[in-house]
């Protein structure tokens, strides 16, 4: 029998070699190849196979090694798999013996590690980003191994105890020996043992030599890399200090200005401070840059314009009309007046309006491990994957699109415009207001079952109605129809397209909003971009928007482009940050817009454009001049207590309130729902799932009617397919697409209150 390769096994080393198997009472032992590695015992018949094919392989961390005599061993992981094997001699058994106790002693222990990861080494959050998870890996990493070494240690430690303390007794025994026999017998055991005890030694020599050599070698990285950021830590500081002294002069040299307005938008020197101030820890040193991993370049940029669009601009607003026309003259009265002095709509009746509730019930502590459910499920969609209500928020989807007209005023801004370009603005920024409740919902809403509906009736209040409808169920799709005595109609139809990539969650919302102005017969269109909800597995959920926007006027041609950047820990810019320009059918622009999704927006009037420099890979950037930046949109502050709450809105507080009169389809009667509201999530639980059952057997009714109806011998017939009740599909001619448009006579229905057409979906 050849001898393996390495005498020696060394901790964390690969041993390989012959050893004869027994396989049956007919072949007996036979000769395999064996191989020790990871933790793992594999063997094949010859050194060829493994490249190709694994004759089996036994866990050492939960099996049980034992010796039967000289020669023989058998390993053993309680009665799946049993090794019985024979080496050649004591000596390459004990080999053998060796290393297979510390390739088990190591396995126990990274399994050990494996199980308390969670707790011995915290989540990093998401603003840490990846550098410093790459370092708090790396870190991890090394103290796993260091660990592993000191294991290694101590098994070999407990092996030179054993082999040395049976040397020991073999030395006592040969001086009481009498007869020359017995004294070659003795001799030769005693040499035995003796090689033994030098090979445990020789591993354990070894792995000091490796603990000793990784410690030495890693002390100095840590000792460079403290220092380094010792140094990093006082430039920042130094750098900080100049850039508030800098920033003390430039607020002076403002204050004294005549022509340059106190506050200007402009991304690449103010919107760090001037959009938002979470801003504030992102500049950086330059030495902090992280060339490889560079954020896109903006593809504009914007500085105040000539300072006699100023001086014009404030004392005679007539006079630009005499350069930019009379569109423009009524843009910019619309400016001075709508953007800083919007309208407070006024009762029109005397009778009180309803006083809304403003708490629900505080959100119960219920712990339940998401990766547990969702480790199964990673590719699906998330519309069929079951999921608890501990993970949801007590609002349907269809509640959660109307939350959408939480800033309405937009709208009603937008219809009073004399110009179709400001009113583009406005829209525009509707579309982002949209985002702002989300930031901090990281709740899931309900499926809606298949023709439930939601109304949100405030007309008196604001001047809209909203009707919601679950129009399919797969895929599941909700058409909404909203309408304002204000002279604006909103409709959209929507899909979700949603998929589970083990760290994050994708949701890709597909269908079109469409948005039609009565007065100005304007109609608009534009999507939705894709919402990403990130540490899924680990660490605190937090929710992020990117993709862009193509906000369409199909009448003017008139074009919005809207760009949510992604949120990069490389980027020294605003965090949610969002862009865009209003161009004319000509592709000439007009506004420039910017701010954040999660807090305002602002726009600007552009007076000039010109060609910038070229940016990274060629790419030549605009410059726009613009007049003093305005604000279009802020985010209202959320209800005291939200955090109880989960972060609901005050308006969304008020979307599940009962209410007398409402379809016995709307969302506010779903048993489910109101249970989880009421804090009581078990019972929940068991009627979610009664009503997912109940709807997956009215399915199945409505296929075999189908089936039945088709093989009908009437002309005509035809499988039937589900129809919505207040919704018909049909194609817009203005946008060429083909969607669920309110057919109406639900209004009219709730007056009567004759709901017998409505299905028993609950």
């Amino acid at each position: 029998m050849s001898e393996p390769k390495s005498p020696t096994p060394t901790p964390g080393d690969t041993y390989k070699g012959w050893l004869f198997k027994w396989t049956n009472y007919i072949k007996g032992y036979q000769r395999r190849w064996f191989v020790l590695s990871n933790g793992l015992l594999s063997y094949y018949r010859t050194q060829a196979e493994m490249g190709h094919t694994c004759r089996g392989t036994i866990n050492l961390a939960t099996a049980n090694i034992a010796v039967e005599d000289s020669c023989n061993f058998v390993i053993s992981n309680g009665g799946a798999q049993t090794y019985h094997l024979k080496a050649s001699s004591e000596v390459e058994r004990q080999r053998w013996i060796t290393a297979l106790e510390l390739a088990k002693a190591k396995a126990v222990q990274m399994q050990a590690e494996s199980d308390d990861s969670g707790d011995d080494f915290p989540a990093v959050s998401p603003n840490s980003g990846q550098g410093g998870e790459c370092r708090n890996t790396e870190i991890q990493s090394t103290l796993r191994t260091l660990n592993s070494k000191v294991e290694d240690l101590a098994t070999c430690n407990d092996l030179i105890v054993k082999h040395g303390s049976a040397l020991q007794r073999s030395l006592s025994e040969l001086e009481g020996l009498r007869v020359a026999v017995d004294m070659g017998e003795k001799v030769k055991q005693v040499t035995e043992r003796a090689t033994l005890f030098r090979i445990t030694s020789n591993a354990m020599i070894n792995a000091c030599r490796d603990f000793l050599s990784m410690a030495q070698s890693h002390s100095k990285r840590w000792q460079k890399a403290l220092q380094t950021e010792r140094e990093q830590r006082i430039r920042l500081e130094e750098t900080l200090e100049q850039l508030a002294k800098q920033h003390n002069h430039l607020e002076r040299a403002f204050r004294g200005a005549t022509v340059l307005p106190p506050s200007f938008s402009n991304p690449a020197l103010g919107n760090k401070g001037g959009v938002s101030g979470k801003a504030d820890a992102s500049d950086e040193d330059d030495d902090n840059e992280f060339f490889d991993a560079m954020e896109e370049p903006a593809e504009f940029i914007t500085v105040p314009a000539d300072p006699k669009y100023h001086r014009r601009s404030g004392s005679n607003i007539s006079g630009i009309s005499s350069e930019t026309g009379t569109d423009d003259q009524s843009v910019n009265f619309d400016e001075l007046s709508l953007a800083s002095n919007p309208e407070s709509p006024q009762p029109l009746e005397l009778e009180p309006v309803r006083q809304r509730r403003t708490r629900i019930p505080d959100k119960p502590n219920y712990y339940l491990n998401l990766w547990s459910i969702m480790k199964n499920c990673i590719g699906k969609e998330l519309s069929k994957i079951p999921m608890p209500v501990n993970f949801n928020e007590p609002l349907s989807m269809l509640q959660r699109l109307s939350e959408d007209l939480e800033y309405y005023e937009l709208l009603d801004k937008a219809a009073k415009s004399h110009s179709s370009l400001e009113q583009m603005c406005y829209v525009a920024a509707f579309t982002v207001s949209s985002y702002s409740t989300t930031v901090h919902r990281t709740g899931k809403p309900f499926n809606p079952l298949l023709g439930e509906t939601f109304e949100l009736d405030r007309h008196r209040e604001c001047g809209y109605r909203s009707l919601c409808e679950q129009v399919s169920h797969h895929p599941p799709a909700a058409a909404h129809h909203a309408f304002s005595e204000k002279g604006w109609t909103l409709r959209q139809e929507i899909t979700l397209a949603s998929k589970f990539r083990g760290k994050y969650l994708s949701i890709m919302p597909l269908g079109s909003i469409q948005c039609i102005f009565e007065k100005s017969n304007n109609h608009y269109s534009w999507k939705k971009v894709t919402t990403t909800v990130h540490n899924i597995i680990v660490g605190k959920l937090w929710i992020d928007q990117s993709g862009e926007i193509d906000v369409v006027n199909h009448k003017t041609g008139d074009r919005c482009h809207l760009k949510f950047a992604p949120y990069s820990y490389f980027s020294r810019d605003v965090p949610r940050k969002v862009t865009g320009v209003v161009t004319d059918k000509d592709g000439k622009a007009h506004y420039v817009l910017s701010g954040t999704w999660d807090e305002k927006m602002e726009f600007s009037k552009i007076m000039q454009s010109s060609k910038g420099e070229n940016g990274t890979e060629g790419k030549q950037r605009t410059v726009y001049q613009t007049l003093k930046a305005k604000e279009i949109w802020r985010k209202n502050p959320l209800p005291e207590g939200a955090e109880n709450m989960y972060y609901f809105s005050s308006l969304a507080l008020t979307l599940n309130e009962p209410e007398e009169g409402v379809a016995p389809t709307d969302s506010r009667r779903r048993p489910d729902q109101r249970l989880m509201e009421e804090g009581h999530w078990d019972e929940a639980n068991a009627e979610k799932q009664r009503l997912e059952e109940k709807q997956r057997s009215t399915r199945r009714e409505r296929e075999r009617e189908a089936v039945k109806a088709a093989s009908s011998p009437e002309e005509g017939a035809h499988p039937d397919t589900y129809q919505a009740l207040w919704f018909e599909k049909i194609d817009d001619p203005v946008s060429g697409e083909t969607l669920h448009i309110y057919k109406g006579g639900y209004w009219e229905a709730k007056e009567q209150g004759n709901w017998d057409m409505c299905p028993d979906v609950f």
